[in-house]
C-alpha cells in the first residue's frame, strides 16, 4: 500500500516535470514574457509591471514547492523497486537544479 502511494506521488511529481515541460520553468518564462510585453508598448519602454515584492513572493512559493518535492523524492529512495528509485533520483536532480536557479535569482535581488 505504501509503495503504491509513493509511486503515485512520484508519478504525479514527475508528470509535472516531463512531457510538456516543467511547470516552474514555464511559470518563469510566462512571467518574464508578460513583464516584457507590459514594459514595451508601441516600441516605448514603460515602468515595471510587477513590484519586486510580488516576484519575490512568487519565487518563494516555487522554492517551497521544490523543497516539498525533494522531501517526497528522497523518501522514495527507500523503495525496494529499482524503477521508483531511478525516478526519485531523476526528480532529486531536477528539483535540486531548479532550486539552485531560484535561489540564485533571490541572491541577485
Amino acid at each position: 500500500m505504501i509503495r503504491s502511494v509513493v509511486l503515485a506521488a512520484l508519478a504525479l511529481t514527475l508528470t509535472a516535470c516531463d512531457g510538456g515541460g516543467d511547470p516552474v520553468q514555464q511559470a518563469l518564462r510566462d512571467a518574464s514574457a508578460e513583464r516584457q510585453a507590459a514594459l514595451v508598448k508601441d516600441g516605448e519602454v514603460s515602468g515595471p509591471v510587477a513590484a519586486p515584492d510580488e516576484d519575490t513572493a512568487r519565487v518563494q512559493k516555487m522554492i517551497a514547492g521544490h523543497e516539498a518535492a525533494l522531501i517526497d523524492a528522497r523518501a522514495a529512495l527507500d523503495s525496494p523497486d529499482p524503477e521508483v528509485r531511478r525516478l526519485a533520483e531523476q526528480a532529486i536532480e531536477s528539483h535540486t537544479t531548479q532550486l539552485a536557479d531560484l535561489r540564485a535569482w533571490q541572491a541577485g535581488r
